[in-house]
């Protein structure tokens, strides 16, 4: 019985790898599809909250320049990526003084707190990286990743549960131990390397948008001064502020290729 669980396990993993945009191995036991129909979802249900108290894009100015921004980094990810001309694009902007935050479900379901234009204080450059950034988890499928993750937890939870349940010793252990894997897996929104990964296809896609790149480690340098009392980088998914200042420096010069602000961008105008 044992045997036939892990092989059962081992199967559904194997069968289920995917390759992410910058050729990573991805684990993909949901499909994309299935994410972009769960984050239809789930997106109306995130800002019901915010609209019944009256905080979404209740300024039109700030509404207008987020917009227009998106709307320019959306249309060079069509471009790029055709798949995704029919997602149901969208961007809010919601207002909470106090949340630095902007995020991407699958599908390109996006918002920005009012916390991150206010304590940041981001240029259009800047804020063309943050929103690149996120547009960036949607287009490698890092909600289906997640997702499958998730899903892959459980059914490890279900494979100890199974093989240990005549031996009390190694179940407590085993099932502390997957309980702890599952929570970092899940709790914690992207892995380290999924951060990594949205930064590297952000930079590119908003200097083809027309956006500076070195406004990529700029920003950087303004959230590490806006987080100074950010958890260790060993205890968190997001790589520290200093080491992705640094990293996104790097990437820069070989950016510029792209960067050609004088050209006409065109804007996506579905948001």
């Amino acid at each position: 019985m044992k045997a036939g669980w892990i092989g059962l396990l081992l199967v559904l993993l194997l069968s289920a790898c995917a390759t992410t945009p910058t050729g990573r191995s991805q684990l993909m036991l949901v499909s994309p599809e299935t994410a972009v129909k769960a984050s239809e979802t789930a997106y109306p249900k995130e800002l019901e909250k915010y609209r019944k108290e009256g905080k979404i894009d209740n300024d039109p100015a700030v509404v207008r320049r987020v917009k227009t921004i998106t709307g320019r980094l959306v249309a060079e990810a069509i471009k790029d990526y055709p798949e995704t001309r029919n997602w149901k694009w969208q961007v809010v902007v919601i207002d909470d003084p106090e949340v630095v935050n902007a995020w991407c479900m699958a599908g390109g379901k996006m918002a920005v707190y009012t916390g991150l234009l206010e304590k940041v204080k981001p240029t259009d450059d800047e804020l063309a990286q943050v929103m690149a950034h996120e547009i960036s988890h949607a287009l490698a499928n890092h909600v289906a990743e997640q997702m499958s993750v998730a899903l892959a937890s459980q059914i490890g939870l279900a494979v100890l549960s199974a093989t240990a349940l005549h031996d009390s010793r190694y179940r407590t252990a085993a099932l502390t131990g997957a309980a702890l894997a599952a929570t970092l897996a899940i709790e914690l929104p992207y892995s380290r390397k999924a951060e990594a990964e949205a930064d590297r296809i952000g930079i590119e896609l908003a200097a083809k948008a027309g956006y500076n790149p070195y406004a990529a480690a700029s920003l950087w340098e303004k959230m590490g001064k806006v987080n100074k009392h950010s958890i260790p980088e060993l205890l968190n998914t997001h790589p520290s502020s200093a080491n992705r200042q640094a990293a996104l420096k790097a990437l820069a010069p070989q950016m510029m290729k792209y960067y050609h602000p004088e050209a006409y961008h065109p804007v996506y105008r579905g948001l």
